[in-house]
This record gives C-alpha cells, sequence and structure tokens, in this order.
C-alpha cells in the first residue's frame, strides 16, 4: 500500500506534525476546559482512527480551536465530563450519517462571510481566555469561556484583575514564547535550512521548559506546579488504561446532550469540509479528497474520542498545512503521528508535565491572532457591505453570546442581505427601450434561465414604473424555471395592462418550462 519512496517522505513529516500537534492538543484542552489528557486521547485518535479511515492524503485531524467555544460552554451547561464525552459520541454517529446521506457538500451552504466571521469570533475568544493564563492568573473565573457573563465573572472581568495577580515567570515565559512563534513566522527563518525545519511550537515549548527549570532555583520566578501542565502518569498498563473515561450512557434520553450533539456535529463537519477544500487546492499533486467518506471517517473518529475520554475532532489547517510544508506523500504520516502521540503519553508522561501553561496559553494566542487578524476585517470591508456585515454580525454574535447563536444571526443578516439585493437589483432583466412609428414606446424585458419568487418584487417594481402607452415585450426564451407567483403576477399584468393603454406581448419558450405558458395579449 506505502512505496519505499512515500516512507522517506511520510515518516519525516510524521515527526513534524507530531511536535506541532503535541502542545497544540494540550492548548486546546486547555482552552476547552477539559482535562489535558482529553486533547491528547483526540489527536490520537484523529491521528490513528482517522487516518485509518480517510481517504485524505495530506489531511490530518485532532482537536480544534473552532470548537473550544462549543466544548467549555457544553462541559457547564452539561455539568458533567461524562455527560459531554456521550454527546461526543453521538455527535460521530451523527457525522457517520451525514456521509452516509452523501451531505459532503453542505460546508457550501454556507457563506464565506459567515464561516470567516465565525472563525474570527472564536479567535477573538481564544485571545481574550489565553491572557489570564499568559500572565499567571488562574482562578475559577477563567472556566467560563464567554467573555462577558452576566454576574461579571466572565474573562473581561478576569483581565481587570490580571495586574493583582502577574506571576513574573510565567510573563516572561509567555513573552519569550509569542516573540519566537512570531520570529518563526519570518520569511528569514522559514527559508533558513536548519531553522526552517523546526516548527516554531516545538521551538517555543523546548525554550519554555528550559526556562521554567532554570527558574526553579529564583523564589521570585519559580513555577509551582498549577502552572505546569498537569498529565496523570501511570505506574502499570492497568493505571494507563484506567486513565480513559467512559460517557454515562445514562443520559441518552436528556434533550440537552442531544443539542449539543448535533451542535458538534454540523459544526465539526463544517470544519472540516472548509479545511479539505483548502488543503486539495495546496495538494501540489491536485488530488481530491471524498467529502462523503470523510464526514464518515471523522464521525467514526467523534464516536471513539467520546468512547475513551476525548475531545471532538475535526480536520484541522494547522496540522494538515504542517504535513503538506513537510512534503508527506499519503495519509501514513497522520497515521505514525497518532502513534508517536501514544508513545509520549504512555512512555514519557513526566516529560509533558515540565511544560508551563504559559507557553500553551502563547501557541493558543498566536493561533487565535492567526484567525482573527485586523487586515480580514480591511478584507471584508473591501469586498462591500453584503459581505462586510454578516461577518462583523457573526463575529458579535460568537464573541458576546455563543458560537451558534453568533452564526444564526450572520446566516440571517446574509439572508437578508441577499433578499435586499434580489429585490433591488434587476440583473435578471435586460430592459430596451425603442420606439414604433407611431412614437409609442417599446420596452424589452427578457428574463433570466431562472426566475424565482424572490425575483417577483423586482420585476414589479419594473412594471409598476412602465409609461402608459407603452408596448412590453416579455422575453421569456431563456427561462427554464419560473415560479408559480412570479407566473400569477406576468398573468395579472397582461390582463389589466389595457387599463393603463399598455400593450404587452410574450416571446415564449421552445423548450416546456415548469409552469403552463402565457398566452399573448
Amino acid at each position: 500500500m506505502f512505496s519505499v519512496s512515500s516512507l522517506k517522505r511520510d515518516i519525516p513529516a510524521s515527526l513534524v506534525v507530531f511536535f506541532v500537534a503535541l502542545p497544540l492538543c494540550l492548548g486546546i484542552a486547555l482552552a476547552s476546559g477539559a482535562p489535558l489528557f482529553a486533547g491528547l486521547i483526540a489527536g490520537i485518535v484523529g491521528g490513528i482512527v482517522v487516518g485509518s479511515i480517510s481517504k485524505a492524503p495530506i489531511g490530518v485531524s485532532g482537536p480544534a480551536a473552532g470548537l473550544t467555544v462549543i466544548v467549555l460552554t457544553a462541559i457547564e451547561t452539561l455539568g458533567s465530563y461524562q455527560y459531554f464525552l456521550l454527546a461526543v459520541f453521538l455527535a460521530g454517529l451523527i457525522q457517520i450519517g451525514l456521509g452516509l446521506l452523501r451531505a459532503g457538500v453542505l460546508g457550501y451552504f454556507f457563506p464565506s462571510s459567515v464561516i470567516n466571521g465565525m472563525l474570527t469570533g472564536i479567535g477573538l475568544i481564544i485571545i481574550l481566555k489565553q491572557i489570564p493564563y499568559a500572565f499567571g492568573f488562574l482562578t475559577p473565573s477563567n472556566s467560563n469561556m464567554l467573555p462577558f457573563s452576566n454576574d461579571g465573572s466572565g474573562t473581561i472581568a478576569a483581565l481587570f484583575d490580571i495586574l493583582n495577580f502577574v506571576h513574573p515567570g510565567v510573563m516572561l515565559i509567555s513573552l519569550v514564547s509569542v516573540v519566537l512563534l512570531i520570529v518563526w513566522e519570518r520569511p528569514w527563518v522559514k527559508q533558513n535550512k536548519l531553522l526552517g525545519g523546526l516548527p516554531g511550537p516545538v521551538v517555543a515549548v523546548v525554550v519554555a521548559v528550559i526556562l521554567q527549570l532554570g527558574f526553579s532555583g529564583l523564589e521570585v520566578l519559580a513555577l509551582t506546579p498549577d502552572y505546569l501542565v498537569s498529565v496523570p502518569v501511570a505506574g502499570s498498563v492497568a493505571e494507563f488504561v484506567g486513565l480513559f473515561t467512559l460517557p454515562d450512557f445514562s443520559q441518552l434520553t436528556n434533550p440537552a446532550i442531544w443539542t449539543v450533539a448535533f451542535t458538534l456535529a454540523i459544526v465539526a463537519s463544517i470544519e472540516t469540509l472548509l479545511c479539505v477544500e483548502a488543503i486539495d487546492k495546496l495538494d501540489p499533486q491536485k488530488r481530491t479528497t471524498p467529502t462523503n467518506r470523510e464526514l464518515i471517517a471523522q464521525g467514526v473518529g467523534n464516536s471513539v474520542s467520546g468512547l475513551i475520554g476525548g475531545l471532538p475532532l475535526t480536520q484541522v489547517i494547522v496540522r494538515s498545512s504542517a504535513n503538506l510544508q513537510a512534503r508527506a506523500a499519503s495519509k501514513l504520516s497522520a497515521i505514525l503521528h497518532g502513534f508517536l502521540l501514544l508513545i509520549c503519553i504512555a512512555a514519557v508522561p513526566t516529560l509533558l508535565n515540565k511544560i508551563p501553561l504559559g507557553v500553551l496559553a502563547a501557541v493558543l494566542i498566536v493561533t487565535g491572532y492567526k484567525l482573527a487578524k485586523p487586515k480580514l476585517f480591511k478584507a471584508m470591508w473591501s469586498h462591500g457591505l453584503e459581505q462586510f456585515l454578516p461577518f462583523v454580525i457573526t463575529v458579535a454574535g460568537v464573541v458576546f453570546t455563543d458560537l451558534l447563536t453568533g452564526v444564526a444571526l450572520g446566516m440571517a443578516a446574509a439572508i437578508i442581505m441577499l433578499l435586499q439585493r434580489n429585490y433591488l437589483n434587476s440583473h435578471f432583466l435586460h430592459i430596451k427601450e425603442s420606439a414604433t412609428a407611431e412614437g409609442r414606446t417599446i420596452i424589452t424585458m427578457r428574463l433570466a434561465e431562472e426566475v424565482t419568487f424572490l425575483n417577483k418584487g423586482a420585476i414589479k417594481k419594473q412594471f409598476d414604473n412602465v409609461p402608459i402607452g407603452s408596448v412590453v415585450i416579455i422575453d421569456k426564451s431563456p427561462c427554464v424555471f419560473i415560479n408559480h407567483d412570479v407566473q400569477e403576477y406576468l398573468q395579472e399584468f397582461a390582463a389589466t395592462a389595457a387599463e393603463r393603454d399598455i400593450s404587452v406581448e410574450f416571446i415564449e419558450n421552445e423548450a416546456p418550462v415548469n409552469q403552463p405558458q402565457l398566452s399573448a395579449s
């Protein structure tokens, strides 16, 4: 199945993806308010299980930053992590159903303005949530993902308290990590043969661990275990197996569980399909990922992850891009990176517990910034209000309420803009005016191939402005579909036109259309 030449590329690529995935799995679990071990489980399942079933040649799956808002809110709402795991398991089954129903085109029904707004809002929330961790402000209020809450316990309230709880050691590690991550994005680093091969997050983690060990002898800068990663350390195989958590199936009839499950399934599916589209475009070999098969693979992965205590997962752009840049030849790279994560948590968990939370916060802050770059706002504005308004409304909705509400508000704004354009814009009408020998004005109106009920308002507006005494020629020859409401209105206009001394003629479509043809008046 895998050739020797592909192994030579896939094995090194899997190491790169492993080093990128490790801090992201831990950081996303931290941002989600879930056990850090859960993020690693999702990374393992995304690599081994999804990688084995999927036919994505380059795509890599794992816990996604785009789901952090849903995960944290769901865990708090349901009141139990075991309840949440049941929702993840069910979400996987729903995704399998979507794949079997061939719903791989689902992502195309969401306008890019809303999708960009959703990702930008998530990016802003991630940044807001990680700022307290970056300064060493660890209190129960950090568990509230909503930046604005009614009781004042949200992230914004926490931000005002940061200066009273700054930990110099944590702040210094976070600052150094952010600088390193920014520097590692510079062209002169990426083009360097030695430095360019090292993933920025890996460099930041290594430097942070070195700083943390160096601070241990300094009273002011020393980090206590509260400021470090805490992954369970198993002394035997039995203890290691016992670290995995099972869902609580007694809540199977709980409506709240199903609400979370459907939310996770839809959002995770959309994120996956968007990532698939992006990575397929970047693939030098221009291979195409079967989207329905990918939904099934993601569904199996989420069900398995939920069964053993892991976070929900999607195909993710950061790890997939790293895989692509590392010149992976096949999906073996994704599978191997999953095994590397498994070996890491089984054999060397004590090393993971040396990692400061501050560096994970830095990785997430930079990730959040990439999702919510200021230039994106400028780009959306340049596309006009039709794109900018749904985008900014989605951003505000996600930040100030929750992800589903934000997306719903953005979709509502996009639909309103569409309806307004269909009413005001007569691009589907081609009007030509000329004069008869008797001096009467001839107006030729050429309809488009598809005329829906959304076009009725614009058509009516045009007819209301036809001058008295005109000759109106309605050319229906291009029409393939004419909505019944529009057909009915054309009949009414033709029947009453004589009252305004208007003559109406029709040029019919030779091919049959969906509705009976009108006779000329």
